[in-house]
């Protein structure tokens, strides 16, 4: 990555940070509110921007849809562009993750896509989402998956195991226990949104 992009990203890195910080659940419910210091150059807020909602802990769709692109754009500015994604998540199981990614538009266009196919497909059948869904929702033994309808075989459900865990969308626990691993439950579910209708 050069030097130029990592600094790129290191910057929408910090800015995700500080909206994370001021989009803090935990501050709301505590009554403390977000401020911003106008001479911190890591704080995207703008006390002048009318479209700032009063409470900086929830972001207001109704008055900024884009808030999260229009603090992308900000960072990478007469750029051809970024893409980033992140998300914060908390599992049915109640686990836990935060996670973001960006690329640039040039190394996107640049790579070679025949290299993500296999990740891809992985997830290009209908019994591995139920089985990552199922993960997610705290089944993770090979024992309790087998015994979930529609999966077919044990030799089936080790086939798509083995192809999910292949392309790093599951990790082995342990013997016969699953795991989708922490930096891809959000990648996944950002894959089902951008695949949703």
């Amino acid at each position: 990555m050069s030097e130029e992009l990592t600094a790129r990203v290191a910057a929408l890195e910090q800015a995700v940070r500080a909206l994370a910080r001021r989009l803090d659940p935990e501050a709301s419910a505590g009554g403390h509110t977000a401020t911003s210091d106008p001479s911190d150059p890591s704080d995207p807020s703008d006390p002048s921007d009318p479209s700032d909602p009063s409470d900086p802990t929830v972001p207001d769709p109704g008055k900024n849809p884009f808030w999260a692109l229009d603090g992308l754009k900000a960072q990478v500015g007469q750029t051809a562009g970024a893409v980033l994604y992140a998300g914060t998540v908390t599992v049915p199981t109640g686990e836990h993750y935060e996670w973001q990614y960006g690329h640039s538009v040039a190394d996107l266009l640049d790579a070679d896509w025949s290299g993500y196919a296999g990740t891809l497909t992985a997830l290009a059948h209908p019994v591995r989402l139920l089985l990552l869904r199922t993960v997610l929702h705290g089944v993770r033994t090979t024992a309790e998956l087998a015994e979930m309808d529609g999966v077919g075989t044990t030799g089936q459900l080790y086939h798509h195991l083995r192809q999910l865990v292949s392309a790093g969308w599951l990790r082995t626990a342990a013997r016969g226990r699953y795991a989708v691993p922490p930096e891809r439950v959000i990648p996944l579910l950002i894959v089902l949104s951008g695949a949703h209708r």
